[in-house]
């Protein structure tokens, strides 16, 4: 430990109170993607604080502060603005938003981090730059939230494919990112590296049948709620084509059925998810998905309309790194904790919109522990302020600080060493042909 990570420890340290304060206004502040207003305008109020200049309003919610100057590498340190939707949980919002993912604990992390990196001594020892960037809706949202938003002008259905889309990380060379524990059974109190997530795209199925009196003359309709009935039963016949290393999910749910229960229903919508670990997976699946539903539809005479939406990227699975192991030394120095790091046969069945950022730059990941119940359900709370709120604030302050520290050595090769799966251009070009469909 050298003797500014020393000063960044003790920094984080007298401020811990504070950032748990703040960490504990914004969990009470629960909000949804892309209207996440009282979450930013907490983190815009507390970086300009600390004597920084929040760039406000990115994709309608995000911002970013930068801190350090010279010509190295610039850094994002990535916390996420939004909420679950989750009314079951006991500190839900009255709308049923709550951060039931761990979302607060994040934006500790990097609001203590911007806090110790901006110390002027500690910043004159930046060659480069930390982007302490939050960004909004990292939670995939509904079809009719969707459509709103695109209204707006939101085009791409996570924060950070937006942010992407907008050009916003045009100048960021890698990014650090953070999330409490997402394995089940998952006992350190750091996990480092990123761990293989599956990626998924988002699919809306529209059924149209005809209406017609259910009673006195149901000959007369085409039933389309029955028409979605086959299709759920071809579905439920073509999993077992899925293969279990591809970690193939699907999971459908009807948000219309029907107008009336003496109306032959002429409409029913399907919303579903499904993921895999890899694209062509996701891209095979889905064909099967759509025979499924269009076959079902055909066979009474009903049709189906299908509309894919871009969802998340798998992550690319990335060993520790070993700036990541040094920065958790430096906190062993001073703290009993347990450390791991991710194996090759991790796999992570959820999807996060960080696999988009991890096909186009270098993305250094942790998760930490201090929290108990299952994420995105009632159970899930904090149990330990200090490691979900404050250890992960110096973590990924001493990562920072080692990337960028001695002319951001570590941080150039680690940008030298990266070879992206997708150019940036290219990335849009996937993106837009799912929104071609």
């Amino acid at each position: 430990m050298d003797r500014l990570e020393q000063k960044i420890l003790d920094i984080i340290d007298a401020h811990a109170e504070e950032l748990n304060a703040v960490a504990m206004d914004i969990y009470h502040h629960a909000e949804r993607g892309f209207i996440e207003t009282e979450t930013a305008k907490i983190a815009a109020e507390y970086l300009t604080r600390i004597g920084l200049k929040p760039r406000e309003g990115l994709a309608l919610t995000g911002l970013r502060a930068d801190i350090g100057e010279g010509d190295g590498p610039t850094v994002a340190l990535i916390g996420e603005l939004d909420g679950i939707t989750c009314p079951a949980h006991p500190d839900a919002s009255p709308s049923g938003i709550a951060h039931a993912c761990g979302h607060e604990a994040q934006m500790a992390a990097v609001l203590g981090a911007a806090l110790a990196l901006s110390d002027p001594e500690v910043k004159e020892a930046l060659d480069g730059k930390a982007a302490i960037f939050s960004v909004p809706a990292e939670e995939f949202l509904s079809a009719n939230v969707r459509a709103e938003l695109a209204e707006q002008g939101v085009r791409y259905s996570g924060g950070k494919s937006e942010l992407i889309r907008r050009g916003e990380f045009d100048d960021i060379d890698m990014a650090l990112t953070s999330h409490v524990h997402m394995l089940n059974n998952e006992d350190s109190d750091l996990l480092l590296g990123n761990c293989a997530c599956t990626g998924f795209i988002g699919k809306t199925i529209v059924i149209h049948g005809q209406a017609a009196h259910a009673a006195q003359a149901p000959h007369n309709g085409i039933n389309a709620l029955n028409a979605a009935s086959l299709g759920f039963s071809a579905l439920g016949m073509i999993r077992e084509t899925f293969r279990e290393k591809d970690c193939v999910r699907v999971h459908p749910i009807i948000t219309e059925g029907g107008s009336a229960v003496n109306v032959v229903p002429d409409r029913v919508v399907i919303e579903m998810l499904l993921r895999a670990l890899t694209l062509p997976v996701i891209e095979e699946v889905s064909e099967k998905v759509d025979r499924a539903y269009k076959g079902g539809a055909y066979s009474i005479g009903a049709t189906a309309e299908i509309i894919d939406d871009q969802g998340f990227l798998p992550v690319i699975m990335r060993p520790a790194d070993p700036v990541l192991l040094a920065a958790a030394d430096v906190l062993k120095e001073r703290e009993n904790l347990s450390v791991k790091t991710v194996a090759s046969d991790m796999i992570n069945t959820a999807s996060t919109d960080v696999g988009d950022l991890t096909h186009i730059m270098p993305v250094l990941n942790f998760t930490f522990g201090g929290t108990a119940g299952s994420l995105h359900s009632k159970d899930f709370r904090i149990t330990d302020t200090y490691k979900a709120h404050i250890m992960p604030a110096k973590m990924m302050a001493i990562t920072a600080y080692r990337l960028l520290k001695d002319g951001a050595a570590e941080a150039k090769a680690t940008v030298r060493d990266f070879k992206p799966a997708l150019s940036r251009e290219e990335y849009l070009a996937y993106a837009e042909k799912l929104h071609e469909r």
